[in-house]
């Protein structure tokens, strides 16, 4: 099996993760409504679940054009088209399902994760009881925390592309940044003073990335590589502490993109704070070794400031996919 592009659309018996998991409740679905066939009153729920199962396999086996694609994973409209219509189709199988008590304990704690307890279809769904007869009242309850749980997720999987979409362009800016810094550079050395002074140190002293004793089309280039290493090494502390993830949209690699071209920046601002004396007297740099070495450092600086980034990047996550807490706890919307 192959992408088809950035959309990334099944093309045959494969696919993302975020496909298979649609793909195998789509499956699911398919079995409950064969289950609920020739039962009397089913057949417009049946109808509705069938006719949103066909909205999910145009979404997931459809064959966009090319020059489409990149619309497409930019809007990320196949794949949020493909889970609404795959809520909307297990909506209707369960509005349909005549063994609809013995669901109650799995549909309440699927709608536990998305709903808080103030909410009045939280309320209304564990105030149900459904050892009688389940009446059109008990699965219209059912229906309505059901629903609002599903479009929780839904809006969750929106926020997600949102801020990948954000991250992109900062990704751009920054890559772009960099480039013309380095450009710069190397085009007139100088311009972007990172050696030493002579006067921080003694007469006849020059400290320069590059190891030259005046200013090279090398030192801006040297500065960000060795930024770059510092920032890689907080990107691996990320890698290590992030766990999997079946959402469409993951964010992982946007975020070390982001503290690798950060940490290049960050490595050129604080050298040349040190080239202005801002540490003289404080950080004693009096070799090419320890201006390189700074370099690095700065670049896993960077870490500081893209922390609170991690922090609302796992909040959002967690939105899509949330982790169910103790029973003492109540998630409550927008929480990590």
């Amino acid at each position: 099996m192959v992408e088809n592009g950035f959309a990334g659309l099944v093309s045959g018996a494969e696919g993302t993760d975020w496909q298979l998991t649609v793909e195998s409740r789509a499956r699911r679905v398919r079995a409950d409504l064969a289950a609920c066939e020739g039962i009397p009153g089913t057949e417009v729920a049946r109808t509705a679940a069938l006719s949103s199962l066909e909205v999910v396999d145009a979404a997931l086996y459809g064959a966009p054009r090319r020059w489409w694609s990149l619309v497409s994973w930019w809007s990320g409209w196949h794949i949020e088209r493909a889970w609404r219509a795959l809520h909307e189709a297990e909506i209707a199988a369960i509005s349909a399902d005549p063994q609809l008590p013995g669901r109650m304990p799995g549909l309440r704690a699927r709608i536990d994760l998305y709903l808080p307890a103030e909410d009045p279809r939280w309320q209304a769904l564990h105030q149900l009881d459904l050892s009688g007869t389940v009446t059109a009242t008990d699965r219209a309850v059912v229906v309505d925390a059901l629903r609002a749980a599903f479009d929780a997720s839904d809006d969750a999987h929106a926020a997600a592309r949102s801020l990948r979409n954000k991250l992109v362009i900062a990704t751009a800016a920054l890559f772009v940044l960099n480039t013309v810094l380095g450009v710069l550079g190397i085009v007139r050395p100088g311009l972007i003073p990172l050696c030493i002074p002579a006067d921080h140190f003694g007469p006849s002293t020059t400290v320069c990335p590059s190891g030259a004793n005046a200013p090279s089309g090398w030192d801006v280039w040297l500065a960000q590589t060795f930024g770059v290493i510092g920032a890689a090494l907080s990107v691996v502390v990320l890698m290590i502490r992030r766990r999997p993830e079946v959402s469409p949209y993951v964010l992982t690699g946007y975020q070390g993109l982001i503290k690798v071209l950060f940490g290049a920046t960050l490595a050129i601002v604080g050298l040349l704070g040190f080239s202005a004396g801002l540490a003289h007297g404080f950080v004693n740099v009096d070799s090419q070794a320890a201006l390189l070495l700074w370099s690095v450092l700065l670049g896993y600086a960077q870490q500081v400031g893209t922390r609170m980034l991690d922090k609302y990047a796992d909040r959002i996550m967690d939105d899509v996919r949330p982790v169910a807490e103790q029973p003492t706890e109540r998630r409550q919307p927008g929480s990590a």
